[in-house]
């Protein structure tokens, strides 16, 4: 039989968070290998919609040493993003292997063994798991769901309008996801904006600098013990991007709350009234993508990994990074998981070193 691979340290991903990893693991003596599940660079962008942008500039949208190349448009595109991290990969000739995907992550002895799907498998003597959440989208249980005859999918697999032209759609979600694809399925359809409760439209100068700077704010806050007065507006609220701006503008950026059940040709309302509806795309979020650890016993009854800082109570090899704010603040954010990344792996090489 060959042998299997060992490595100081094992990543699995191949996202932002994966690659600020890399980065920071790169300038130490440690030997390392990043396993990606994806065919090509850029982690769960290379699943955004065909117009997603991001709703911060390329300035303020980079990972660790090296910034963003910026755009004519001020906000970047998936597309720009996408080949950003292709070139950062390149740059810093990061050793990523792919497609891996890896099934399980195990006990072996002194080391964690990784088992991808293929058959292969590597040993290590630190993890870093960084699969992020786009390969557990949520969608919540609404009676009757199962009857409903019409089309459902997470914004996830969500890619164009032109697929629901003349169709009668709910956008489910009142954050950055909901608000960006109801602006343009409007154009093409008769579009439903669904939120919990009224959505928060912050104002047009207020964007990802100000709420990362508010986000770092924050922390540091926590970490010595303060608190600290400031305006409402989080990473999760809706930001004014110009296609949002434009559907402000046409009228169409308002909401409803929620429905409370399925029919096989639509939804009831709260107040009994029925509507015909063709397709629900559901804006709702994300779980963390931990399947593989489940051999490891570390789950929680949420679904996620009790840590402390990253690295894991029940599993002092494992860490995990890019989860969103139970693995770092601001941390599943382009600019925001490099503090994050450099802190895990100074931990990891001390903790090697012992």
């Amino acid at each position: 039989m060959p042998s299997i691979p060992t490595v100081d340290v094992l990543v699995i991903g191949g996202g932002q968070a994966a690659l600020s990893v890399a980065y920071f693991l790169r300038r130490t003596p440690l030997s390392f290998v990043v396993l990606d599940a994806e065919q090509g660079p850029g982690g769960a962008w290379r699943h955004g919609w065909d117009s997603l942008r991001l709703f911060s500039p390329a300035t303020w949208s980079s990972i660790a040493g090296w910034m963003m190349p910026p755009v004519a448009d001020t906000y970047p595109t998936r597309d720009h993003v996408l080949s950003y991290l292709a070139e950062y990969e390149q740059r810093y000739q990061l050793p990523v292997q792919r497609p891996v995907w890896v099934e399980a992550l195990q006990r072996d002895g002194d080391w964690l063994l990784a088992r991808a799907a293929d058959g292969r498998q590597w040993r290590a003597r630190a993890v870093v798991s960084a699969t992020g959440t786009w390969r557990a989208p949520y969608i919540p249980e609404y009676p009757g769901a199962e009857l409903f005859a019409g089309r459902q999918l997470h914004s996830a697999h969500y890619v164009e309008p032109r697929a629901f032209a003349g169709q009668r759609v709910l956008v489910v979600g009142g954050g950055n996801s909901g608000a960006q694809i109801l602006a343009e399925l409007s154009k093409v359809a008769e579009a439903t904006w669904v939120t919990p409760s009224e959505p928060l439209l912050l104002p047009d100068e207020v964007d990802g600098r100000v709420l990362f700077e508010r986000a770092t704010e924050r922390w540091k806050a926590q970490q010595q013990g303060r608190v600290v007065e400031q305006p409402v507006g989080g990473l999760g609220d809706v930001v004014m991007v110009p296609p949002v701006r434009e559907a402000r503008e046409r009228g169409v950026l308002h909401a409803v709350r929620p429905f409370v059940r399925f029919t096989e040709r639509g939804v009831v309302w709260a107040d009994g009234k029925e509507s015909a509806v063709d397709a629900v795309i559901w804006c709702t979020g994300f779980r963390p993508a931990l399947e593989h650890l489940a051999a490891l016993g570390v789950l929680n009854e949420e679904g996620k990994v009790d840590v402390t800082g990253t690295r894991a109570c029940k599993e002092p090899r494992l860490w995990l990074v890019g989860y969103g704010e139970w693995t770092g603040a601001a941390s599943a954010t382009l600019i925001g998981v490099a503090r994050t990344a450099r802190s895990t792996v100074h931990e990891i090489v001390e903790a090697l070193q012992r």
